[in-house]
């Protein structure tokens, strides 16, 4: 929120499970279903930043007279506008990755085959995924930009063969072309690493098939973004980024309840920076957009605790789930749906009054 070239960002935290919401003396704020007893409120002014952290209830009295402030808690506390066809009433979901290339960092050359990935697709589903996220061109660090044809030479057959099955899909692809062909072929979600700057066509794409569409902060390209690490400040600087990106769509006629966004942990982004954006997830809620997490299996997990394989960060990865879904994120993006399906079902459990 501006205000004279002055910035406000609002964060919440101090979770507060729901079994204790009764305790006296407990004010607290509700954040898209969690509850939090305390607020950071960070002030940018061009290259000086400045954070002071209240309690809720100081808070409310501290921004009592200031419109500026009012307006951004009005965002963090609003109920945001879901997309029914997503959510369905569930509280958190679960995107299972299904890549179809040859290179991807954890998964490459296992999903080549349709038949094969159909089946994966059915357990997956039986697992306790919610969407299954089929990709076709590797975004690791250093990746090589594909072809659109060649991502629809591999990502088609599994799209259409998934949809006979009426198994719901999401498509991770920054190609207008591959947008389309896989709309008609039954794909419900479009998961856009570039947040739709990558090809121009795209935003007409979502905009004429109104479909969901998530926006993912990554500085150029994946080739290059392991050199774009220089940032002010990471976490205000993805959050301005994914403000502007949802403010492009929602110009270009894309409804506010069909955008997603993720703030791409590990595109771009040095252990530093993966951390500080880890820490502070819930600075995003003031967005208003529903927020999904990819940090299955990365790289930044084996920094901290050396199991150099991805394959090995299973626990890291349930780690950090947990972590987010106390900040309030509802969508995760993983590759072990079974382990993850029950680490937040067992949370839910817990968290209930």
């Amino acid at each position: 929120m501006l205000s004279n070239n002055i910035k406000y960002y609002l964060r919440p935290f101090g979770f507060i499970p729901l079994k204790d919401l009764n305790l006296p003396n407990y004010k607290f704020i509700e954040v898209r279903g969690n509850h939090y007893s305390n607020i950071e409120l960070i002030k940018r002014e061009k290259r000086k930043v400045s954070r002071n952290s209240f309690s809720v209830e100081d808070f409310f009295k501290f921004a009592d007279k200031n419109k500026h402030l009012q307006k951004c808690l009005n965002s963090l506390g609003n109920k945001i506008i879901l997309n029914n066809q997503i959510f369905k009433k569930k509280k958190s979901l679960i995107f299972s990755i299904l890549n179809t290339t040859p290179d991807s960092f954890s998964d490459g050359g296992e999903n080549l085959n349709y038949e094969n990935n159909s089946i994966k697709a059915e357990k997956m589903i039986k697992n306790g995924a919610d969407f299954i996220d089929i990709g076709g061109e590797s975004t690791r660090p250093g990746a090589c930009k594909v072809k659109p044809s060649d991502e629809i030479l591999r990502v088609l057959p599994t799209i259409q063969c998934l949809n006979h099955k009426k198994i719901k899909l999401s498509l991770d692809t920054r190609n207008s072309t591959t947008m389309e062909l896989g709309i008609l072929a039954g794909v419900k979600i479009i998961n856009d690493v570039s947040a739709l700057k990558n090809d121009k066509k795209s935003i007409d794409i979502v905009r004429k098939y109104k479909i969901p569409i998530i926006l993912m902060h990554m500085p150029g390209t994946p080739k290059t973004m392991m050199r774009k690490t220089n940032y002010f400040d990471v976490v205000l600087d993805v959050y301005d980024f994914l403000e502007e990106r949802i403010k492009f769509c929602e110009s270009n006629g894309i409804e506010k309840k069909n955008i997603i966004i993720d703030p791409g942990v590990g595109f771009g982004k040095n252990i530093d920076d993966n951390i500080k954006l880890l820490k502070q997830l819930s600075i995003f809620h003031t967005l208003e957009c529903p927020i999904m997490l990819g940090i299955s299996r990365k790289r930044f997990i084996s920094t901290i605790n050396k199991d150099s394989e991805p394959k090995d960060r299973l626990g890291g990865t349930i780690s950090t789930t947990i972590h987010a879904m106390m900040q309030g994120i509802q969508i995760h993006r993983v590759h072990d749906v079974k382990e993850a399906r029950q680490a937040i079902d067992v949370f839910e459990k817990l968290n209930e009054k």
